[in-house]
C-alpha cells in the first residue's frame, strides 16, 4: 500500500511540476516580448490578433454564440492590404497574452478605418464593451477588458505631460517614452473598493442614476491618495449610506475596465444591526436599500434585464456572473445559508 501511495505522489507531484513549469515558461516569455524589440517584432509575424473599432471588441454572432476570433498575421495582412493607408498597423498593436504553445496574442483597433467595410469582410461587428463582456464566453471576457483597457490607455497618452512632445510605445505596447525628457511611462489601474456591507441578516444593495432599470449592486469607490483599502472601505460606506463599518474582510480582486482601467479590490463588511438605518447621499446613489436572504436569492435568478411591474416599478437584478459584485452577493447567500 505504502508503494502505491508514494507511486501516485511522485506522479502527481510531477504532473504540478509540469503545469507550473509550463506557467512559469509562460510569463518568462510575455516578459521577453516586452523586452526585447526584435523578438516581440518577430513575434507579430506569427502571433494572433483580436480586433477593436474605437475601443469596441470584434465579435462573429454563430447560432446563439457570440464568439472572439483570433486573427492570424497572414489574414490581418490580407484584410490591411485592402486599405492603403494601414500599411504599417501592424505595429500599433500591443501584447496581451499568449498560449501555453507561445503563441503571442496582440490587440489592434482599427478606428481610424472604415468600420463596415471590416464588419463585411470578416462577417461580424463592432460591438460595445459593456455589452460584449456579457455575451462571450467567461474566459475571453478578461481578455477584451484588459485589451480595451491597454488600446484605452496609449490612446491618451501620446504626449509627454512633462514636455507636451510625442511619446513612441516599444513593440509590446508595455511602456510609452518621450525622447525629449526621457520619461517612461507604464500602464496603471487605479484602486477601487466595492464593497457588501451586512447587517448579519440583511445586505445592503443600491443603484445610481445611470444604471439599467432595476439594477442594484455593492457600495463602491475609488481609493483616495494615502489611503489604504480598510479606510477607503470605511470613508466610502459613511459618504454613501451613513453607517459605520466594525469589520471587514478581502474576498477577492478583479480587473474592470469602466471607466477607464480599475483594480476592483473586492470586500464585506459589518455593521452593527442596531445602527443600520441608512442615510443616502443622493448626490451619487439614487437609491439604496436593505435585502433579506429571500429576496437576493431571487434576484439572482432574474436575467440583467428590465422587469416592469404594473405599479410601473422594477423587479430588482443584480449583476451577472463576470462581475466581482455578483461573487460578492453569491457569498453572502452562501454565508446566510450555512
Amino acid at each position: 500500500m505504502a508503494v502505491v501511495y508514494q507511486a501516485l505522489h511522485r506522479s502527481v507531484s510531477s504532473l504540478v511540476c509540469r503545469l507550473h513549469s509550463t506557467y512559469v515558461r509562460k510569463m518568462r516569455y510575455l516578459n521577453q516580448l516586452k523586452e526585447d524589440d526584435s523578438l516581440c517584432r518577430q513575434a507579430q509575424a506569427s502571433g494572433t490578433f483580436y480586433l477593436f473599432h474605437n475601443l469596441s471588441p470584434f465579435l462573429q454572432n454563430v447560432g446563439k454564440k457570440y464568439l472572439v476570433p483570433q486573427l492570424s498575421a497572414a489574414e490581418m495582412r490580407r484584410i490591411l492590404e485592402k486599405f492603403p493607408e494601414a500599411e504599417q498597423w501592424l505595429e500599433k498593436s500591443v501584447l496581451i497574452g499568449c498560449s501555453d504553445e507561445h503563441r503571442p496574442h496582440f490587440a489592434l483597433d482599427l478606428g481610424a478605418l472604415d468600420k463596415s467595410a471590416i464588419e463585411s469582410e470578416l462577417q461580424g461587428s463592432f460591438t460595445d464593451l459593456r455589452k460584449a463582456l456579457f455575451v462571450v464566453d467567461g474566459e475571453d471576457s478578461p481578455l477584451l477588458a484588459s485589451a480595451q483597457s491597454l488600446l484605452r490607455w496609449h490612446d491618451s497618452h501620446q504626449y509627454c505631460s512633462k514636455t507636451g512632445q510625442p511619446t513612441q510605445k516599444n513593440p509590446a505596447g508595455s511602456k510609452r517614452v518621450c525622447h525629449a525628457s526621457g520619461v517612461t511611462y507604464y500602464p496603471q489601474m487605479s484602486p477601487v473598493v466595492i464593497t457588501l456591507v451586512s447587517d448579519g441578516s440583511r445586505c445592503l444593495l443600491a443603484r445610481q442614476p445611470s444604471f439599467p432599470a432595476g439594477m442594484y449592486t455593492a457600495l463602491s469607490g475609488f481609493c483616495d491618495m494615502g489611503e489604504n483599502v480598510e479606510e477607503t472601505v470605511r470613508r466610502e460606506v459613511a459618504e454613501e449610506v451613513g453607517l459605520e463599518v466594525q469589520s471587514l474582510r478581502y474576498s477577492a480582486s478583479q480587473h474592470w475596465p469602466f471607466p477607464s482601467s480599475c483594480l476592483m479590490i473586492a470586500c464585506h463588511a459589518l455593521v452593527g444591526a442596531q445602527r443600520a438605518e441608512i442615510s443616502m447621499d443622493s448626490l451619487e446613489l439614487e437609491d439604496a436599500r436593505w435585502f433579506g436572504l429571500e429576496e437576493v436569492v431571487e434576484g439572482l435568478k432574474r436575467e440583467p434585464k428590465s422587469l416592469k411591474q404594473a405599479d410601473g416599478s422594477f423587479l430588482p437584478w443584480f449583476p451577472p456572473k463576470q462581475a466581482i459584485a455578483h461573487q460578492l452577493i453569491h457569498e453572502w447567500v452562501q454565508q446566510q445559508s450555512a
